[in-house]
């Protein structure tokens, strides 16, 4: 053999008790499992866990996976796959007004790096150029949002017929190049804008080649309830296999309601609907700071959006929605500014606001917190970005219990102090929820955050620790594993995981990252 595993407790993704034997990798797959191997390099695993790599099913990393391919926050947390194009936002398929809008709208997310080259327009053509060598295998959602960008702009309204004609064109274009599924992000503009009507209609054409859906809802907040089983008739209607990205229940008036999420979803389930869920194991959220807007708000794009925020008559109708009524964009609930914490920052002259919440740095300035709030909006051009307090511990734990349940990180890795979640995301699953809590047990944790999300991907050759499939595996050891990231110093590797190996090709080596580039897309077969 090319490698040896020598003597790890095997979690094999399927949820099944661990064993102990070795495993052999050659040319870049798991040759054999059992007693005796004998390889070329053979690594002492005795006192370690071999799981398949983790699948994020959930990540912002399409841009950074590129400007910085060794990608350290996730090969050294154990990920050896991302799903791309998330929240009905990313940069394909575009064209080239729309590629400049989406590099600002997005700047909080994913920054806009001086001298990058973006040289794709279609989805085929931004897998190619994943192709070119990148430290994680990577999957991609066709973005609505992108998507009735190019086709009906940012006009609040429903679509024409052709326009309508011209987003079924995308989609299935997007797909026949390798997508695995489309995203919404449906309190983002211009996703939000969509209708269910048009929302079934694209998920007609996911559903008919294979592919599955996965919105960031309407609300997470007020109506969630509503919103979550929005998202279930969209699918049932279109029958087209759904998965809830980031299910969580925040905001107060959501606190012990997770009950009620998971018998909407376990009726759904037993009535045939294909549903399954990501989440994090944290309880803030992060997003951009210029999301919390009302969609009125936001229409037409930044410039006009922007003029918006100049005027002062707009304004006062836009804090009273935000602050009193609670807009759309900030899922229905009142903001509370204390809970909403500034984390990044494009500007020097706005350095100072990271790290306290908007109603603090209002305070220290001397002006109302609304105030601040647009007066950063306009300063910034919208690239802030935000972390969102909200968040409910019995929420997380019984959500991550439920039979469809797999990771997603949503991690931002921009930003002065991103959400740690970007970095600890699956050893935090390990150390808190596996060994601290009992929430979860090893075996089935893993099964989570692999074989199941495998699954849903359609993946036939990752997510198991079995002969034939692709050596995606990690070594941790389950009584150190930890994630060391935290929200005042988020780029820490975790502890505990000596090893990560994508295609066979070592990422993590005896605790020190090789920057291989052995990933690849991952696309949908015909």
């Amino acid at each position: 053999m090319d490698l040896v595993l020598r003597g790890a407790r095997i979690a094999d993704g399927t949820g099944a008790p661990l064993f102990r034997a070795d495993v052999g990798v050659e040319h870049g797959r798991i040759a054999d499992i059992g007693p005796g191997l004998t390889g070329t390099r053979v690594i002492d695993a005795d006192g370690l866990v071999l799981a398949p790599g983790f699948i994020d099913m959930h990540s912002h990393s399409d841009l950074q996976l590129l400007a910085a391919p060794d990608h350290l926050a996730k090969v050294s947390q154990g990920v050896t796959t991302e799903v791309l194009g998330q929240d009905g936002l990313s940069y394909a398929p575009v064209d080239d007004t729309a590629l400049a809008a989406l590099r600002e709208q997005l700047a909080g997310w994913n920054d806009d790096p001086p001298g990058f080259d973006w040289n794709w327009r279609s989805v085929g053509e931004y897998l190619d150029r994943l192709d070119r060598g990148v430290a994680v295998n990577a999957a991609y959602l066709v973005p609505q949002g992108t998507v009735r960008m190019l086709a009906v702009g940012f006009d609040d309204r429903p679509a024409t017929e052709s326009e309508l004609d011209r987003m079924r064109e995308l989609v299935a274009t997007g797909l026949d190049e390798g997508a695995v599924g489309m995203s919404s992000g449906l309190t983002y503009t211009p996703g939000m804008y969509a209708d269910d009507d048009e929302l079934v209609a694209l998920c007609e054409v996911v559903g008919a080649r294979g592919g599955y859906y996965s919105p960031h809802h309407r609300s997470y907040g007020a109506g969630a309830l509503e919103a979550f089983a929005e998202m279930v008739e969209v699918c049932r209607r279109a029958k087209c296999p759904l998965h809830l990205a980031h299910a969580t229940m925040n905001f107060s008036v959501n606190k012990g309601r997770a009950p009620d999420l998971l018998r909407l979803l376990d009726d759904a389930l037993d009535d045939g609907v294909d549903i399954t869920l990501d989440t994090y194991p944290y309880l803030p959220g992060a997003t951009y700071l210029s999301a919390l807007l009302p969609s009125w708000a936001a229409e037409g794009g930044i410039d006009a959006t922007l003029e918006r925020l100049t005027d002062p008559e707009t304004r006062e109708r836009i804090r009273a929605e935000i602050e009193e009524t609670g807009s759309d964009g900030a899922h229905g609930v009142p903001i509370d500014w204390e809970c909403i914490e500034i984390n990044g920052v494009r500007k020097a002259e706005n350095a100072h606001l990271v790290g306290l919440s908007v109603a603090e740095s209002a305070r220290r300035a001397g002006v109302p917190a609304a105030r601040l709030y647009f007066d950063v909006l306009v300063s910034e051009r919208l690239g802030t970005s935000c972390l969102m307090h909200v968040g409910h511990e019995e929420n997380v734990q019984a959500i991550m219990r439920h039979r469809t349940h797999t990771g997603g990180s949503d991690g931002l890795l921009v930003g002065d102090r991103p959400h740690p979640r970007a970095w600890g995301t699956f050893p935090r699953y390990l150390a808190r929820y596996v060994r601290e809590l009992g929430v979860l047990d090893l075996a089935d944790c893993v099964a989570h955050l692999t074989g199941r999300a495998a699954r849903r991907l359609r993946l036939t050759d990752r997510g198991l620790v079995k002969p034939g499939y692709a050596a995606d595996l990690v070594l941790f050891d389950p009584d150190t594993v930890a994630d060391t990231a935290t929200f005042d110093d988020p780029r820490q590797q975790a502890a505990g995981i000596p090893y990560v190996f994508v295609n066979g090709v070592a990422a993590i080596d005896d605790g020190r990252p090789t920057g291989a580039l052995a990933g690849r897309s991952l696309r949908r077969s015909a």
